[in-house]
């Protein structure tokens, strides 16, 4: 019975820490999503020449960036 007790306890100590875990990855690829890949991504296709595609996507970003900043 103690044994059926310590594995139902250790099932859902691991289940916490792998759902913490989940949760900050999830923060740290939406930081390293917004500061670094998409103004690289931008960056490369001004200068790959698809200034037309970037700059809408720019503005789409900024809008984006704006309505959820002030939520």
């Amino acid at each position: 019975m103690l044994s059926l007790l310590f594995s139902i306890c250790m099932i859902w100590f691991v289940g916490k820490f792998f759902v913490f875990g989940l949760r900050a990855s999830w923060g740290i690829m939406k930081l390293l999503c917004t500061v670094i890949f998409f103004p690289v991504i931008l960056i490369g296709m001004v200068v790959g020449g698809l200034m037309y595609i970037a700059f809408p996507l720019l503005i789409i970003g900024g809008i984006i960036a704006l309505v959820t900043s002030h939520s």
